[in-house]
């Protein structure tokens, strides 16, 4: 197994959104805001190349929607989808598996493009499975009032329409050879992977921890369905963290890619930083 690092783009958010009822004044110290209130955040994928399968998990914002929509997001930065798998020696014709932890735009925005004479949406991926969950499925297409603006039908109907979704069951280990982990409070059954690799446990965390910031319990996005029940989620895996050196692979944070966490007299805190090729070859 191989796993790389896919940086698909640079978006910014309103740091308050991003932490709730936590105040500026505690949370810029760790994720400063720039004159608009604005914090950076990433859309850091992952590759995992394993055996004759290519695994995409998420796919980042995709360069689809109009430049109004775009306009909301202050995209910044040179990464993109494509330029990153080529980086690596891939294509997106390559890839066997699209995982998508939720489907919320910047997760799966990506999954599907038009077709070159922009006639038509189609799946990015042409030759990949795409693996939800039925539950999140029909909490995405059927959406309540607070998240419908973040489940966009044109990034969602045309991987059904394509008879490329899969959905992830009770035997998931036998799909995927990975662990998932299940969490309720920022979506329904959001999907965390769990991978074994090298020795050592990755974690890639999706929104249950979008930034080191966001370590300290309260410290949970406005954007999350049920705040308490992302707390109890959020204590009860950093713990597991803590005490078996999981490494935890940020999606959203623009400047770190990898941490640890550590048991402290005030909790669990961030432990390390790290760079995903000064941990894994």
């Amino acid at each position: 197994m191989k796993i790389y690092p896919i940086e698909t783009g640079n978006f910014k958010l309103d740091g308050g959104a991003m932490f709730g009822v936590v105040p500026k004044t505690i949370w810029q110290k760790t994720n400063p805001a720039d004159a608009n209130n604005l914090i950076d955040m990433s859309m850091r994928c992952m590759l995992i190349e394993d055996g004759d399968r290519l695994i995409l998990i998420d796919t980042g914002l995709g360069a689809k929607q109009s430049d109004k929509f775009f306009g909301y997001y202050y995209l910044f930065g040179d990464f993109s989808l494509t330029s990153s798998l080529k980086k690596h020696g891939f294509h997106k014709d390559d890839i066997t598996d699209v995982f998508l932890t939720h489907l919320h735009f910047d997760h799966c925005g990506g999954a599907i493009e038009f077709n070159a004479q922009k006639t038509f949406l189609q799946p990015a991926f042409k030759n990949a499975k795409f693996w939800s969950n039925e539950k999140h499925w029909q909490w995405a297409t059927v959406p309540n009032a607070r998240e419908k603006a973040s489940f966009l039908k044109e990034n969602i109907q045309p991987i059904q329409k394509s008879g490329q979704l899969n959905f992830i069951n009770e035997n998931y280990k036998n799909q995927l050879d990975f662990d998932i982990l299940f969490m309720d409070g920022h979506t329904e059954k959001q999907m965390l992977p769990k991978i074994t690799y090298q020795g050592k446990t990755v974690v890639f965390m999706a929104d249950l921890l979008p930034t080191i910031g966001h370590i300290p319990l309260p410290y949970v996005m406005g954007y999350d369905t049920r705040p308490l029940l992302t707390i109890k989620e959020k204590e009860s895996f950093l713990n597991l963290a803590a005490d078996n050196n999981y490494y935890l692979f940020l999606e959203h944070d623009a400047h770190h890619e990898l941490c640890t966490v550590h048991h402290t007299e005030k909790g669990v805190r961030l432990k390390n930083t790290h760079k995903f090729s000064d941990i894994f070859n």
